[in-house]
This record gives structure tokens, C-alpha cells and sequence, in this order.
């Protein structure tokens, strides 16, 4: 017999012994979620409930089966009977043996990804939708807006209002495709992952002998992950359960960090309401993080709309408090959280350190900083920066600015003029090459956009130009390849292109920026190195996961949260709730990185940043703040404000008539600038000075050295 009182913590207990009717588990971070759910299983065959009387819905079966595997060796017996598995799963195999009562006589065919977008393909073809027209959505694009939208349940158009604006003149095409691919899969007897799941709630609301069926048989039917659920996927565990029925619920609202994908997080929230006399059972100790961590966990909690209160605790009391790094600015940050890597590397090891972030460009300036010190790492969510095909564009117009004679990067750059294919491009880069005036006059005759790129080329190598000044040159000529190239998803790349302009403004040299940003320092394999390297990954795909030391990059307004979600109070909240998700992956040390300035868009001027409004929040004693010095280091601040001073601006900001000409005051040298000449001084503490390569900017005169 198991003791499982003695194996489990009392609200383990409560939960994994539940005897009848419906109960959630808000399973807090690090709780012992599996463990629980593991338990359970076991505790119910303990009692005599026949294992093929379970059912158990996860999210993937690798997580299903690790949870049956479990339960046998806690057992000491195999568990045969209880079925485990994906809704997705668990729908085919009730939808196979009923397929003529959904309207296929004949059974059907289940279409993965590729087959889907095919099909997509062939109806959108058929319709004559898109036709020569190449900025038209590819098949995958509108594969993905179909399946949103139905997983979401709205309307394309609205679904493309909200997320996908530079969609909005496809909208009505879009919906016509997805009206037509519905028709074309019931013609050829097919169903997509998505229609598994609407046939089985079809199936279960008209036959109500087979829903019957399967509650007598399903006695038990246990959720993990339930936040994680869409609207049908909760529609269907009702359908099972029934309003009284055995059904166990876990999950946590705090981790709900997956609406893009469909899931709804008043699926959770409303459980109580949805279902009858229902068990709440909070799952409060953490087993993973120190507490200092989990205090300030908690304080970010704290300021939720709607949520499950709970405050996570742990045996482990020790631990330092979390930092608030403050680097000068996006500039910086890469090279202090090099320097907090270093540190924490040899305090844990490198697979124990992971660098999380908002997005995927995020992490390109650190990228940068860790391949020019030779500190090997690993990327999820997101493909490393100089592998993005965008980046690699732009990187081909530099290249040839550093070597006219670089045949691969002109063969890149040519084959984005339109008309120009493969075999052009080399003619023209051989022309280019071996200076043929004749053969050139020819092309660029043809090509007007060719005349162009050379021009402008040839400019910017006469001029030895610094990388800053020649992204100003190239971007204003890349963008509208880059909207032609990828007009499914130009906006995202937008960004990136942002961040490698930030990173070139620390650049003198067009060679030393190219041979940091396209050279590995280590050529081995990816398995050779993937278990003792540095981590870095967006949060949604570190979900899951844990280290010991986690640093969480530009926690500043407009990043984190998005600019988008600041005016969407469920993306908000959601935006809440990934910065929780964040924190909690951290064991023993977390580092939370705030900006003091940030680059502004599209210019090389840098602006005071806002802290992310989820610091703001946070009482000062939970975390210890380090601000960089103006010479470089860090340096902690006792009893400061979390908003950090602002110290630069563009020269508009301040009115010409407090200013008066500052004599003599020649020049000086500025932490992100570099070397300028002081042409003003502006009262009371202001000094206005031109920056080669930057312009004139007003700088507070503590942050400048004088020369």
C-alpha cells in the first residue's frame, strides 16, 4: 500500500485523494503539478476504480505517457487500460469509428501540415485568388490565419484586425479560401487537426447515446494543462464530464500565456462557474525557486485583473534577492548581461544560466557579444541573428561595401531586383566584377534598380563609411524588397533590422562589424556542445523549463509589455502573466534587465526608456537595483526610484530661447556616443553636442567626459 499522506504535501493530498464530483487544481509554478496528477492515478486504482474507467487529456503524449509510465512504477504494476493522450488523439479514435454519423460514409483522411497547406494551395489556385499576384499570402500564412481563426472562433477579418493589420486588404480573400478549403475537405473525405476537434463536439452535442456511452466509460477523466485549452477543447471536457462529473482540472491561470495559439484563459476562471459544487484545491509550494524569488513572483501577481489568489512559499528560505540591472542603455545591456553571464557561469556552469526575452529579436546585440568573446550558446524561439534571411540581406549590401569582389553576397543582393534570377545575377556580378562598362550599361538599362544599388554602393565605399551610416544608405533601399520578399510577416522583420542598426552605432569599422556578426568562433557540432552552453530562448518557448540562474532581457515599456498589448487589457494581463512565467523558471538567481534608454525607431537618436509597468508595481525591498556607472560598472543603489534618470534627448526638447553659444568648450567623450564637440550650452545642466554619425543631441553634462 502507498502512503500517500506521507508522500505528498497536504494540498497534494487534498487533491490527488478527491474522492467525487468536479475539482480544480490551481497548480502554482513549480508546485509538483505531475506529481499530483501521477498520484492521483495511482490513488484511484488503489480505491478499486478500474484503470480503463480513466481518462487523461495532456497536451502532448510525451507528457501522458510520462505520467502513466510514473504511476506503474509508484504501482509496482502495470496500468493497462487507462488511456492517455492529446484531445487530438483521443477525437480521431472516437471520430474513426463514427465517421458516417459527421457526414463521411466512407470514413476519412487525416491531412498533417503539409498536406493541409496543399490543399489550401489547390482551392486558392482553383478560385483564381492571388494569381501573379507575389505579395499574396503563402500557403503556410493562410493555412495559420485559417486555423486561428477557427480555434479562436472568430471571423478572418477580425482576427486579422487584431493581429495581422498588414494582412487587412487579404481579409475578404481569406475568408472565401477558408469557406472553400472547409467545402474541399468534406468533398475528399479529409479533416485537419482542427476539424478533429469541432467533429467531436459535433458528435457529441447530436448523439446523445454515444456521449452516454462514453461517460459510463470514462468515469474519471482528469485535464492537465487546462489553461492551455481553447473554447471547443472546454466545450468537449463538459460534454464528457457533465455538470456533476468526475473531472480534475489543472492547471494555473498565472502560466496562461498562449491566446495566439487559441487557448482562453477563462476556461480556468470560469471552471467554478461552468461546472457544479466544485473543489478548489491550491498547490502553493514550490519546490523550485529560493524565496526571495517567489516574493516578488508573487508581488507581480498582485496586481492582476482576475486571477486565483495564491502565494507561492517554499522550504527554501535562503537565496539572494533578485536583481534590477539598469545598463545606460539597449547599447549597454548586451555588455553587462555578458558580464553577469561570465559571472554566473562559473558560480553554476552554462547549461544552468538562460537568458529569456519578449521577443526573438531581443537577443540579437547579446548574440553578437557572445560570439565576438567566444561564449557558445543555444537558441529557442526565434532563429539565431545571423541566420534570419532578412538579416542576411542586409549584411550581403555591407559586405559589398567592404569587398566589391564577394560574388556570394552580390549573387543575394541582385537576386531580390525583380526579374532577376539566379543565372542573371551571376552575369551581373561577373560584369560588376571584372569592371565591363559595356555589359553594365546593358543591365542597368534593364534594371533601373541595379543603377540604384550601385550608386549608392560606391558611395558609401569613396566615403569609408562607418556600418551606422551605411544601414542609413541600405534600409531605405532594402524596404521595399523586404516588404515584397516576406509580406506575410515584414513587420516582425522590421525589428530585427532595428536591433542591427543598434548594434552597427557601436562600430567604427565595416570589417570588425561583418566578422563579428557572420563569424562562429566554434564550428562543432550542435550535439556535441547543445548540454554545456548558455541558454537563450523566448519565454513562451522556455515554458516548462528551469535553471538556476535566469536573466530576463528589456523589461521596458514598449518591449515588455508590447506596445500593442499596453492598449488591450487582455493582452495586458497576458503580458503579466509571461513575465510571472519568466520568473518562476529561476532557481537561485534572477536577474531582471531595465534599459535607461532605448534606440528610437528607424533613427540612430536614443530616448529615456519607461521601465515595464510590472517593475513599477513591485516594492523596492524585493529586489536589489544596480545601475551602470557612467565609467562602465555596476553599482548598487539603495532606496532609488525604480524610474531611472533621463540623461538624453534630441535637441528639439528643449527651447532655443533658454540657450545661449557656449565659448571654448571644446570637446568631450560620451558613454554611447563616443567623441563630440560641444557647440552649446544649455542652462541649467544641458550641453548641446554634434556626435559624428549621430548628430547634435542635448546630454546632461554628468553623463559626458570632457576633453
Amino acid at each position: 500500500m502507498i502512503d500517500f499522506e506521507k508522500e505528498l504535501n497536504p494540498a497534494q493530498y487534498e487533491a490527488a485523494t478527491h474522492p467525487q464530483g468536479p475539482v480544480l487544481v490551481i497548480a502554482g509554478a513549480g508546485s509538483g503539478k505531475t506529481r499530483t496528477i501521477v498520484y492521483r492515478l495511482a490513488w484511484l486504482v488503489e480505491q478499486g476504480i478500474p484503470p480503463e474507467s480513466i481518462l487523461l487529456m495532456t497536451f502532448t503524449r510525451k507528457a501522458a505517457q510520462e505520467m502513466l509510465t510514473r504511476t506503474e512504477h509508484i504501482l509496482g504494476r502495470p496500468l493497462q487500460g487507462t488511456q492517455g493522450g492529446t484531445f487530438h488523439a483521443f477525437a480521431f479514435s472516437v471520430l474513426r469509428q463514427n465517421a458516417a454519423e459527421i457526414g463521411f460514409p466512407n470514413g476519412f483522411s487525416l491531412m498533417d501540415r503539409s498536406d493541409s497547406e496543399s490543399a489550401v494551395k489547390e482551392v486558392k489556385d482553383g478560385l483564381g485568388i492571388g494569381k501573379g499576384e507575389k505579395s499574396f499570402p503563402k500557403k503556410s500564412t493562410l493555412l495559420d490565419m485559417i486555423s486561428k481563426s477557427r480555434n479562436k472562433e472568430v471571423s478572418i477579418d477580425t482576427l486579422v484586425n487584431s493581429e495581422a493589420f498588414h494582412l487587412a486588404t487579404y481579409a475578404q480573400e481569406m475568408e472565401e479560401i477558408s469557406k472553400a478549403y472547409a467545402v474541399y475537405k468534406k468533398q475528399h473525405g479529409l479533416m485537419d487537426y482542427d476539424d478533429l476537434l469541432f467533429y467531436l463536439e459535433e458528435l457529441l452535442e447530436k448523439d446523445k447515446f454515444l456521449r452516454n456511452s462514453l461517460r459510463s466509460r470514462y468515469q474519471y477523466l482528469m485535464v492537465d494543462e487546462y489553461q492551455d485549452t481553447n473554447l471547443v477543447q472546454a466545450r468537449i471536457v463538459k460534454l464528457l464530464a457533465g455538470e456533476k462529473g468526475n473531472v480534475m482540472a489543472v492547471g494555473d491561470d498565472a502560466q496562461s500565456i498562449y491566446s495566439f495559439r487559441g487557448a482562453d484563459v477563462t476556461n480556468i476562471l470560469k471552471f467554478p462557474e461552468i461546472f457544479e459544487d466544485v473543489k478548489i484545491v491550491r498547490l502553493e509550494q514550490n519546490y523550485r525557486s529560493t524565496q526571495p524569488i517567489l516574493d516578488l513572483t508573487n508581488a507581480i501577481l498582485d496586481g492582476a485583473e482576475t486571477k486565483f489568489d495564491k502565494k507561492l512559499f517554499t522550504d527554501r528560505t535562503w537565496g539572494n534577492k533578485p536583481q534590477l540591472m539598469v545598463p545606460l542603455s539597449d547599447f549597454s545591456q548586451s555588455t553587462r548581461v555578458l558580464d553577469k553571464i561570465i559571472e554566473l557561469q562559473k558560480k553554476f556552469g552554462p547549461d544552468e544560466v538562460a537568458v529569456l526575452f519578449r521577443a526573438g529579436y531581443q537577443s540579437y546585440g547579446l548574440e553578437v557579444a557572445l560570439k565576438r568573446l567566444g561564449v557558445d550558446f543555444k537558441k529557442y524561439g526565434g532563429l539565431k541573428f545571423n541566420e534570419a534571411s532578412h538579416i542576411k540581406d542586409v549584411l550581403a549590401f555591407i559586405r559589398l561595401v567592404s569587398n566589391p569582389a564577394d560574388i556570394i553576397a552580390w549573387q543575394r543582393t541582385l537576386g531580390h531586383i525583380k526579374g532577376v534570377g539566379p543565372k542573371t545575377a551571376t552575369k551581373i556580378a561577373g560584369a560588376v566584377i571584372s569592371a565591363d562598362a559595356k555589359a553594365m550599361a546593358k543591365f542597368t538599362k534593364k534594371y533601373p534598380l541595379l543603377g540604384e544599388i550601385l550608386a549608392d554602393l560606391d558611395g558609401l565605399r569613396k566615403k569609408n563609411s562607418t556600418p551606422a551610416t551605411c544601414l542609413e544608405v541600405i534600409i531605405p533601399l532594402y524596404k521595399p524588397i523586404l516588404v515584397a520578399e516576406y509580406p506575410d510577416d515584414y513587420p516582425r522583420r522590421e525589428a530585427g533590422i532595428e536591433q542591427l542598426s543598434q548594434i552597427a552605432s557601436n562600430y567604427d569599422s565595416v570589417d570588425t562589424f561583418l566578422a563579428d556578426l557572420c563569424l562562429d568562433p566554434d564550428q562543432h557540432s550542435e550535439e556535441e556542445r547543445k548540454d554545456n552552453v548558455v541558454t537563450l530562448s523566448t519565454i513562451h518557448s522556455a515554458k516548462g523549463l528551469e535553471w538556476k540562474a535566469v536573466i530576463i532581457l528589456d523589461l521596458v515599456e514598449d518591449r515588455f509589455p508590447s506596445r500593442k498589448s499596453m492598449q488591450k487589457p487582455l493582452e495586458y494581463e497576458e503580458e503579466r502573466r509571461l513575465l510571472y512565467v519568466a520568473c518562476t523558471r529561476a532557481k537561485e538567481e534572477l536577474v531582471m534587465s531595465a534599459p535607461a534608454s532605448i534606440n528610437r525607431k528607424n533613427t540612430d537618436f536614443s530616448e529615456p526608456a519607461v521601465p515595464s509597468p510590472f517593475v513599477r508595481e513591485l516594492d523596492t525591498a524585493l529586489f536589489d537595483e544596480f545601475q551602470e556607472s557612467y565609467s562602465g560598472g555596476m553599482a548598487m543603489k539603495k532606496n532609488t526610484p525604480i524610474v531611472p534618470p533621463v540623461y538624453t534627448s534630441t535637441a528639439t526638447d528643449f527651447p532655443e530661447s533658454k540657450t545661449k553659444p557656449a565659448m571654448k568648450l571644446g570637446h568631450c567623450k560620451h558613454k554611447i556616443f563616443g567623441r563630440g564637440k560641444i557647440i552649446e550650452r544649455i542652462e541649467p545642466n544641458k550641453l548641446r553636442i554634434n556626435f559624428p554619425g549621430f548628430g547634435p543631441k542635448v546630454i546632461v553634462e554628468d553623463f559626458v567626459e570632457l576633453l
